[in-house]
This record gives C-alpha cells, sequence and structure tokens, in this order.
C-alpha cells in the first residue's frame, strides 16, 4: 500500500494529476475549514473519503504527524532523464542530480526549494538513496507532486548524459575550491548535491565542470544538504533575474 499524507502533500498530489487515487482517509475528530476544502476537492474528482479514528491514519502513516490526512495511492510515475531535461521551466534549464541522498525529509527539502527555484526537475540514483515516499512528500509541501524526478542507476555516467545534451556540470562540495557565488549560472546546468556527511563519491566530483564550496565562517565545515542546496539555488535564482 502506498500512502501520502499531511494536507498540503495530498492536495497538490490531487492537482498533479501524477497519481492514481483509491481513497483519502480523514480523521474523525478535526473539523476545520481546510479539511473541509480538502474533503471537496476528493468529492469532485470522484475520490472516495473515509472518515476514520486518528490512531488509524497514524498507523497507515506510520507517524503522528499526518495532519489527519491519509491517502492510498499508485506509486509516483518516475520519469526518463530526457523528460527531466525536456522540462525547463525558463531560459536556460537547471537540473538537481542528488548523489545519495538518503534522509527522506531531506529530499523533500530540496525538492521544496527545486520547485520554488525554478527547477527543470530531480534526478535520484536508484541503489542507497532516498526514493519518493509519504514522508518524502510530506517535507517537500507537495512539491514532490509537480517536478518530475529520474531514477538512473549510475550519476556518474548520468553527468556525462547530461554534457552531451548541453548542460555544464556543477558540483557542490566542501572540498570545492572555487566560492559558489563565484560562477556565471546564465547557462544550462546540473547542480550535483551529495550525501549526508558524505559529499560528493570521488568519481562523481571528476565528472564535475566546476566544483565549488559555501564559505563556512564558523567552527562547522558544512551545512546541512537541504540547506545548502537553498543557499545555491537561490543564488542561482538572484543571478538569472538580474538584468543585463
Amino acid at each position: 500500500m502506498n500512502v501520502i499524507f499531511g494536507i498540503n502533500a495530498v492536495s497538490e498530489a490531487l492537482k498533479s494529476r501524477g497519481r492514481s487515487f483509491e481513497w483519502v482517509g480523514v480523521a474523525k475528530e478535526r473539523n476545520d475549514l481546510r479539511l473541509q476544502k480538502l474533503i471537496q476537492e476528493c468529492r469532485n474528482t470522484g475520490i472516495a473519503v473515509r472518515f476514520l479514528p486518528r490512531t488509524e491514519l497514524d498507523r497507515m502513516a506510520r507517524t503522528a504527524s499526518n495532519q489527519g490526512v491519509v491517502a492510498v495511492t499508485s506509486s509516483k510515475a518516475y520519469v526518463d532523464l530526457d523528460d527531466v531535461i525536456a522540462a525547463k521551466r525558463g531560459e536556460h534549464s537547471l537540473v538537481i542530480v542528488l548523489d545519495g541522498v538518503e534522509d527522506p525529509h531531506n529530499l523533500g527539502a530540496i525538492m521544496r526549494t527545486a520547485d520554488a527555484s525554478g527547477a527543470n526537475g530531480v534526478v535520484i540514483p536508484e541503489r542507497r538513496a532516498a526514493g519518493i515516499t509519504g514522508t518524502v512528500a510530506k517535507s517537500s509541501a507537495g512539491a514532490s507532486a509537480h517536478l518530475p524526478v529520474a531514477k538512473v542507476t549510475n550519476i556518474a555516467r548520468t553527468l556525462e548524459d547530461l554534457k552531451t545534451k548541453g548542460l555544464w556540470i556543477v558540483g557542490l562540495d566542501e572540498r570545492g575550491k572555487q566560492s559558489y557565488d563565484e560562477i556565471d549560472y546564465k547557462m544550462d546546468c546540473a547542480l550535483v548535491l551529495g550525501a549526508e556527511g558524505k559529499g560528493l563519491h570521488d568519481l562523481v566530483s571528476r565528472k564535475c565542470d566546476f566544483l565549488v564550496s559555501i564559505p563556512m565562517l564558523g567552527q562547522v565545515p558544512s551545512l546541512n544538504v537541504s540547506v545548502a542546496a537553498g543557499v545555491v539555488l537561490f543564488e542561482i535564482v538572484k543571478q538569472r533575474r538580474k538584468k543585463p
């Protein structure tokens, strides 16, 4: 059984039409305007609504932080790499490539920021990495329903494929000698982010055209990967919005 949970995650999934819904369960104990709006959205699209005890929803979601809403759905449909490249939302492409991010909360937060910054979509590896789960959907505040996500077998080889499509590869790693804001991002590019605590794999870092870091002024050597993603992605947004 595939479930997503949380009001935003379920509502955005309904809008995106990226999943098929079997039914949506809502807490008997909850009765407010946000929930009534979601119930009406379900009824407008012909999706059954079940009113269940909160304890039953907690068991389905495997967490109590489900806001009293759990939906039973199909899995998110992954796409091909070419589909991510084709989903350009501005003058220049921006593809997010994740080199083994394992924490679903980090993946969800990165997807939320990727959507907000106008990224084409996200590329994740098939193995040893988080996939699109209910936790990811909730952490992304529903953004995961709208962003194309490609699963690939080999990140290093995927970066070579992106280069053949005309994208420049920017890797973010604390070992990078160049500051992240010294790059001109007015180009089709992919931003590569490494796993928590590990950074980029050596082979992946060698495939990057640019290897950049975020200058740290305190005692810790790096930021959480989802925070670091936000810093760099909105530097890209700032540069691309700046008029010549």
